[in-house]
């Protein structure tokens, strides 16, 4: 394990500890797919890849199904996105060749919503948050550990949120170590990347959405300029996935 700030992180695939500055400094003027292709040769088996199927996903599955058709791609199926986006997701996976994990949460919606409530309905942050590490924290951290995942590679973008302003080509997250390729990247990269290789858009794009999770949680643009600003209601930008500890704050 490598010990970075008192947090043990994983090994690569020759129980080697990761230098982290030093793998910043290689990748920083890497293009994406040969970063994805360095989170493959230095973990092996223990590399994976997590989307949304959200509106740029298709850039990094396209990029990945390239490099190798053995390489888990972790999806979080929270059972409340958009009949869209389960649309786009079978016709992805038909279109390209993707070792596809999904995982879901062991308690039903019906089940929390039961004993919950509809979390996302109140208005209260700590809610938000209940909900996020229910149907998508757990469930991630439950997959990343069943398949032993040692590095993941994500879709984030810096000009994203505030707090992916700050990250780095590779963080550890949760004691494990998280890839960004896509760090630098526009969204007028993606949509040229999406032209460039006839991969289809998400269908809500075409009704003004620039970002989409659950359906209860996203909207079309509202012009402010910031694209996070229409998910969960304005209380969050983030949902977990992404921060270091279990803070409820990432897809």
């Amino acid at each position: 394990m490598t010990l970075l700030a008192g947090v043990q992180l994983p090994t690569d695939r020759r129980d080697q500890p990761i230098d982290a500055d030093a793998v910043r400094t290689l990748l920083q003027p890497a293009a994406a797919l040969e970063r994805l292709r360095w989170g493959l040769d230095t973990f092996g088996e223990g590399f994976a890849l997590t989307t949304s199927f959200g509106i740029q996903s298709a850039v990094l599955l396209h990029m990945v199904s390239q490099l190798s058709d053995r390489i888990p791609v972790l999806w979080v199926d929270t059972g409340y996105l958009p009949e869209e986006t389960y649309r786009y997701a079978d016709a992805l996976c038909r279109q390209l060749p993707l070792n596809l994990q999904v995982l879901q949460s062991p308690i039903s919606p019906a089940r929390m919503e039961a004993l919950h409530g509809r979390l996302w309905e109140t208005g209260q942050v700590d809610d938000l948050s209940l909900y996020h590490q229910i149907r998508k924290v757990e469930p991630l951290d439950r997959g990343l550990t069943d398949l032993r995942v040692r590095c993941w590679a994500s879709g984030v973008r810096g000009r994203q949120t505030d707090h992916r302003q700050a990250m780095s080509v590779l963080d550890p997250v949760r004691e494990r170590w998280s890839l960004r390729p896509l760090l630098e990247w526009t969204s007028r990269d993606v949509y040229y990347y999406l032209q460039e290789h006839n991969l289809p858009a998400h269908p809500l794009f075409e009704q003004g959405y620039s970002t989409v999770g659950d359906w209860h949680s996203s909207a079309p643009d509202d012009g402010s300029g910031s694209a996070r600003s229409t998910r969960f209601g304005g209380l969050k930008q983030e949902c977990g996935i992404h921060l270091p500890g279990l803070s409820g704050e990432g897809i």
